[in-house]
């Protein structure tokens, strides 16, 4: 998962709850204690947060040396306001209780999921007081002489990429890196930097950390605000440089993100919204800047886990008959997961399709499919693919393509996150496999019967990227739309590295499709949000076109969303 502007300020969030529910709570051996909860916080927690020397990811702050410290006091960490303001001090008493009931101890606060379960709390902070705070060590010593492909200061308009599958290199090759980003202010005057004959503007700002943008046919912009809970719609008229209006659409929602209006076509009647874990629909009529009433469930689960990666996305099929759902998995690799075999994997892949994985990550890492009312729920399409967070339909060829999020934990360059159709019935590798028949080394030997079956995906990107939204650009008319030789082309949201020695992504990316078919590789569009001592001030995550023809990029670090058009 990718971090926000607005993450949770103490984020064990919902990574601990649903996750937890089927561990066994510790006993009430003290000096045991810190085991379990080092055990559960490698489990559960480490996908998004790190613990000192204990390795994780970096949706959240450092934890190391949490306890006795001031709350919202972790260097580099764009914390809430309600935690900032709540003046706390992390002693283990007020970690429980900000655990068992995050709303009620710090209102606004972008925590809002418990840890109900008083002995998984006490071994979690019992861990959680053995870490020390990690060192400041320059992310310029860490970067292998070696290579220097990839690092995002060196990334310009036009450059183009190209990741050689025979060329990989072998897992471990280098470390695993944990390198997170500073959110840097926009410096004085600076804009992202796009190709000559372009223009970049910045249409909307002060947005809480916006996130998928999908346009209406009226040309309203609709904006989830995924860590506020909401969904925001915003108005101007075409070829305008700057939203004219804005207004919350709904709110109160479990971490929003997919949006979808259905049917398709120029009078849609409901817009669908992906939540955490469920998927809804409002009653909608073109211009409406409200939600009508309450929504209406289509999905009340989407999978009987809800940890990890939170977000979903959706799009119909061009004739409304289909709903597609991705649900990203809830770890790194499915840790720990105790083998299927003989009958019961036959029965298991029978009922949810090749490759499909078992246990805690059962329904995750895959993209399903139901209809416009639910019915019969999800039903296998798709596998193996680790975080589908952009979803997209090709209108040349109807099929559903994604933007994948892939594995970390092997090294600066593996595993390449990637941009690739997605066929019904296919299997892309995760966890057991990546990009073909590439193992990975901590499921050796696991599903030997899979390595012919993995579907290699389209266009693979820089490892670590962080691919997100993921558009086709088919504009053939308004003031601002692009010139001829862009139409079909995919755009590609790259919200940036925090596990990589040299930075990669932060930025936009075109994937250059020739009769419906990627032609090779990818190249640089729009840049310039990485600094000269590497901090950023700008994370891309959704793209769309708007109705003038012009490019909507969402800016979750700067609260923004960019306009890119060509200069006439």
């Amino acid at each position: 998962m990718t971090p926000s502007r607005v993450s949770p300020p103490f984020v064990l969030v919902s990574l601990w709850v649903a996750a937890l529910s089927g561990v066994p709570s510790p006993g009430s051996a003290a000096d045991d204690d810190a085991a379990r909860g080092r055990a559960l916080f490698e489990r559960h927690c480490a996908l998004c947060h790190a613990a000192g020397a204990t390795p994780g990811g970096a949706v959240g702050p450092d934890l190391g040396g949490v306890v006795g410290r001031a709350a919202a006091s972790a260097p580099g960490y764009a914390y809430t306001r309600a935690l900032r303001n709540a003046q706390l001090r992390w002693d283990a008493a007020t970690l429980s209780r900000f655990l068992a009931a995050p709303t009620q101890q710090v209102p606004g606060t972008a925590m809002t999921v418990a840890v109900p379960d008083a002995a998984q709390r006490e071994a979690l902070i019992a861990f959680l007081a053995t870490t020390r705070a990690p060192g400041a060590a320059p992310a310029a010593a860490a970067a292998p002489a070696r290579e220097r492909s990839g690092d995002g200061r060196e990334d310009a308009p036009g450059k183009t990429h190209r990741v050689d599958l025979a060329a990989l290199p072998a897992p471990y090759a280098t470390p695993s890196s944990r390198n997170r980003a500073s959110i840097a202010a926009r410096p004085d005057g600076a804009l992202p930097a796009v190709p000559d004959g372009f223009a970049v503007s910045a249409w909307a700002e002060e947005l809480a950390a916006p996130r998928r943008i999908r346009v209406a046919p009226n040309g309203d912009v609709f904006v989830a605000e995924t860590a506020a809970g909401r969904v925001r719609v915003l108005r101007a008229a075409d070829g305008a440089a700057r939203a004219e209006t804005s207004a919350v659409y709904a709110e109160g929602l479990d971490r929003p993100f997919g949006l979808a209006f259905y049917p398709p076509g120029g009078e849609p009647q409901w817009l669908y919204v992906a939540t955490h874990n469920a998927v809804v629909r409002y009653a909608y009529r073109s211009g409406e800047l409200a939600a009508r009433g309450r929504p209406q469930t289509i999905v009340d689960r989407l999978s009987d886990s809800s940890g990890g990666h939170s977000t979903r996305d959706l799009e119909f099929s061009a004739d409304g008959s289909r709903l597609f759902v991705s649900i990203g998995s809830g770890s790194n690799v499915a840790e720990g997961e105790t083998a299927l075999s003989g009958a019961a994997l036959r029965d298991w892949e029978r009922a949810h399709g090749l490759g499909a994985a078992w246990g805690s990550e059962a329904g995750r890492a895959t993209v399903r499919v139901t209809d416009a009312l639910g019915r019969g729920g999800l039903r296998p399409y798709a596998n193996g693919l680790r975080n589908c967070v952009g979803l997209a339909l090709q209108p040349a060829t109807g099929l559903p393509w994604c933007a994948v999020n892939e594995r970390d934990g092997l090294g600066d360059d593996l595993v390449p996150d990637y941009v690739t159709s997605v066929r019904e019935g296919a299997f892309y590798g995760w966890p057991w496999y990546y990009l073909g028949a590439h193992e990975d080394p901590r499921h050796a030997g696991v599903r030997p019967d899979l390595k012919d079956q993995v579907t290699v995906p389209d266009v693979p990107l820089q490892a670590h990227s962080a691919a997100l939204g993921l558009v086709f650009y088919e504009a053939t008319s308004g003031a601002a739309r692009f010139p001829a030789a862009f139409r079909g082309d995919a755009f590609v949201a790259l919200h940036g590295s925090w596990n990589r020695s040299l930075r990669t992504g932060y930025k936009l990316v075109r994937v250059p499709i020739r009769d419906g078919r990627p032609a090779g590789g990818y190249e640089d569009f729009m840049t310039g949000f990485v600094t000269a001592d590497d901090g950023v001030w700008g994370r891309p995550v959704g793209v769309a076109v708007a109705r003038d023809g012009a490019l909507l990029v969402s800016d979750d670090a700067g609260g923004r969303i960019w306009r890119i058009a060509p200069q006439r």
